[in-house]
């Protein structure tokens, strides 16, 4: 299943890694998911997008569950109780208000009984010092390097709590690698020589995407392109250190915007958006055989969706990464490759990414031929139960679906739409979505499938 963190019920604005997030691990186990799928768990950037991360390294102390922080001895009992926000969306606003203010209690008690020399915290230091120095040197007011560490190692502590407890239930964790970061990340701030950036530290040129289905003019991203010829130089150093920190945290990892690792759009700076630009070579062979020499065998796969060529697909197949079938994707033409029977055993089949509609939304937007196509696929009865069927039956090797389509819910619970700014990242899961018949379900469901 597809659920990010920050979907999560509970209580202080925004699903977090406390007791929500391992009650929803046994749930998963229970119905006989082995797979959960977050977006990309780092501090989260403008319009609170886990794909513009604040650094491509930290995790986002505002998923730290306050009701752990309180058995823990760190902030009061009452600030875990807290309910803020209106079910079924996040209250960013609020959580971080809320949240920085417990972190800095927390703080405040760890260092008054010399927690900084507790050697758990010193081995963490020492662990992810290759990034930790970077991130410790944005600090907002009245924080020292000291109080930012102490955030990461809850993170961290966290995090490891919850993947154990997973592990436990028979579930793995997946991540997702974001392909660029933003201007105002750390990254950038530190290490602008690895950036196409002029003299006074703005872009040449920004990432995005040319016009596609999701957008007539293109996605404007305005990321900075990486400077290729200084990642050679180092080896791939930084993005070796970044794919290594992911799987220190997950069991295996989703590369979004594969593409990216062999061409990327190129659009000038200040353009108003993304239909004028220039695709640009990018040293992705180069990059992964480098990983792959320092880090062994990467349990990784590809995102590789969007403008994809025969040199793409050859590019993933050279390095043995699964790549994606979109079933949304299967029905504008009676050909398509994401059609289940053009399904490759090597391949993650998936009803839909954080980026569509739920299947419940997309059916009715479909032209009359694509759905009469859709129909013949689904069989007699509810169509959308029967393309989540499809989907769980396709000969491909793992099966990803969002929360949205496995609970068959609609439009209204969409996470993001593409080109639009506004509006995003902000569903979450209603604390009664998954009860035990529902659980019972989907494991029914999975059997029936073949996939337990």
């Amino acid at each position: 299943m597809l659920l990010h963190v920050t979907s999560l019920p509970g209580p202080g604005g925004l699903g977090d890694l406390g007791p929500s997030a391992r009650a929803f691990a046994t749930q998963a186990g229970d119905a006989g998911l082995t797979i959960w799928q977050t977006l990309p768990v780092h501090p989260v950037g403008p319009g609170n997008s886990p794909y513009s991360p604040r650094s491509a390294f930290a995790g986002e102390p505002m998923l730290l569950s306050l009701e752990d922080l309180a058995k823990d001895g760190l902030v009061p009992r009452s600030m875990a109780r807290r309910r803020l926000g209106r079910t079924g969306h996040t209250d960013w606003r609020a959580a971080r208000r809320l949240k920085r203010e417990a972190l800095s209690i927390a703080w405040q008690r760890f260092h008054d009984d010399g927690g900084e020399r507790d050697p758990a915290f010193r081995r963490f230091v020492r662990r992810e010092a290759s990034w930790l120095d970077d991130w410790c040197t944005t600090l907002r007011r009245g924080e020292t390097p000291a109080q930012r560490a102490f955030e990461q190692f809850l993170f961290d502590r966290q995090w490891g709590a919850l993947r154990t407890h997973a592990r436990g239930c028979g579930v793995h964790l997946v991540g997702d690698l974001p392909m660029f970061v933003p201007l105002e990340s750390v990254d950038v701030l530190a290490h602008p020589e690895l950036f196409r950036l002029d003299a006074g530290g703005n872009p040449t040129v920004v990432t995005g995407v040319p016009p596609d289905d999701f957008s007539r003019t293109g996605q404007l991203w305005n990321h900075p392109h990486y400077r290729w010829s200084e990642h050679r130089r180092t080896k791939f150093a930084w993005w070796i250190d970044r794919i290594a920190r992911q799987l220190r945290l997950f069991d295996a990892v989703r590369i979004d915007h594969f593409i990216g690792f062999h061409r990327a759009w190129e659009v000038r700076a200040g353009a108003r958006d993304a239909r004028v630009g220039r695709w640009g070579r990018s040293p992705g062979d180069e990059l992964l055989g480098a990983a792959r020499r320092r880090l062994g065998p990467m349990p990784l796969f590809a995102e590789d969706l969007g403008a994809v060529t025969r040199e793409v697909i050859a590019l993933r197949d050279r390095h043995g990464l699964p790549g994606m079938r979109i079933l949304q994707n299967a029905f504008g033409s009676p050909n398509s490759g994401d059609l289940p029977a053009n399904h490759p055993r090597h391949a993650v089949v998936c009803t839909g990414t954080h980026d569509n509609a739920p299947l419940r939304g997309w059916w009715r937007t479909l032209p009359p031929a694509a759905r009469r196509r859709a129909e013949g696929l689904a069989g007699t009865g509810d169509p959308i139960t029967g393309l989540v069927r499809v989907c769980l039956a396709s000969h491909a090797n793992t099966a990803i679906l969002p929360a949205q389509d496995l609970l068959d819910l609609g439009s209204a619970a969409r996470m993001n739409r593409p080109g639009t700014p506004r509006g995003n990242w902000t569903w979450r899961l209603p604390p009664a979505m998954l009860p035990r018949s529902r659980v019972r379900s989907i494991r029914a469901l999975l059997e029936d499938t073949g996939r337990i």
